[in-house]
């Protein structure tokens, strides 16, 4: 469905879908890289000879499917098979691919963070931006490559006038792995990130947005808590991590008590701890995701009553994009989420030119 999904954003064609799914056999993992790897190979060699032929709209569309397939191949392989770093490697290049010639030109950069480490990321200026940019950090959750976002955000935030920052934080893709990594180093990763646009000419520093994709929500729920120097962010408030101390406490207890979220909530609200997040809130989940929806109805009307700016939107089954991430519908659930942040961010001071 996530590759099927991707469709509407230039991620994949449909029928190549149907044709890669025709060649596969079910619970053969074999025959799923095999299937996949074929399909980005020929949309590989089409991306290049577009290129040599002048067609440059071509290869870039080629060059994007073919990164987006490549990942799906390496799926079902396992940790220690020699083909997963050579099939994620091939989406690298697809991806730097079209970083680099698409208009007008993007950068792979690496931010120093930690000791010796960084964070690997693609900075991608909006079109006709002006001279100082709002700008959007992304980022996924566990498993997420920054390769990911370019089929599923970079449409739709050009087309708001938003540049981008597509991040691998620590022990994601590219980024190296940590030993012994803490919570607290993925909020520092972050902070780097805020550091490294800051010192960008191009970029307006009153104008910096957070977006926790899927799971990474809870990421830039920590990150936006403990940096106040973002104007918008699209997060989870919290209640991903809210969710894992219940179920930890309950392990712990033995007890199994009724709607242990719900009184989580209230016992935060009374002591003042629901969140330290000064920007303005978009929450966003589906009613087919992990989360029962009446517990972020609730945390949002408890920030509400707090004073916070908190925006909640669950995409109904009726509707579609339903399902966790709206990955059944990344198109409707970018559209919402880029519309938000770009009429945030609107409303943001913009940084004084000199």
């Amino acid at each position: 469905m996530r590759v099927l999904g991707s469709a509407q954003e230039g991620g994949s064609t449909v029928s190549e879908c149907f044709l890669t799914a025709s060649r596969i056999v079910p619970g053969d993992d074999e025959s799923w890289y095999l299937a996949w790897t074929a399909v980005a190979d020929s949309s590989k060699a089409r991306g290049d000879a577009a290129l040599e032929a002048g067609h440059l709209h071509s290869a870039l569309g080629n060059w994007l499917r073919a990164s987006n397939y490549y990942r799906a191949s390496e799926i079902f392989l396992k940790l220690d098979d020699s083909r997963r770093a050579d099939a994620l490697e091939r989406m690298r290049v697809c991806s730097w691919l079209v970083v680099s010639h698409q208009r007008p030109g993007g950068e792979l950069v690496r931010i120093p963070c930690f000791d010796d480490g960084f964070v690997e990321a693609y900075f991608l200026p909006a079109p006709g931006a002006p001279a100082r940019a709002p700008v959007v950090i992304c980022v996924g959750g566990s498993g997420h490559f920054k390769d990911e976002h370019l089929h599923t955000l970079m449409r739709q935030a050009h087309a708001r006038g938003l540049s981008l920052l597509l991040t691998d934080l620590p022990g994601q893709g590219a980024a190296p792995r940590i030993k012994g990594l803490v919570r607290y180093e993925i909020e520092t990763a972050i902070s780097c990130c805020v550091d490294y646009l800051i010192a960008r000419s191009d970029i307006d520093d009153q104008r910096i947005a957070i977006f926790g994709d899927g799971l990474g929500a809870a990421y830039a729920s920590r990150a936006a808590n403990l940096d106040d120097r973002f104007a918008a962010a699209v997060c989870d408030a919290g209640i991903w991590d809210m969710h894992q101390n219940v179920t930890a406490t309950q392990w712990m207890s033995g007890h199994d008590g009724h709607d242990a979220v719900a009184q989580e909530i209230r016992r935060l609200r009374r002591h003042g701890g629901l969140t330290s997040i000064k920007c303005p809130i978009l929450m966003t989940f589906g009613e087919h995701d992990w989360l029962d929806t009446r517990h972020a109805l609730a945390l949002s009307a408890a920030l509400r009553e707090e004073g916070a700016d908190v925006t909640l939107k669950i995409f109904s089954a009726a509707e579609t994009a339903a399902a966790h991430g709206q990955s059944d519908n990344p198109t409707l659930g970018a559209e919402f989420v880029f519309d938000w942040i770009a009429a945030r961010l609107a409303a943001a001071p913009a940084q004084a030119v000199a």
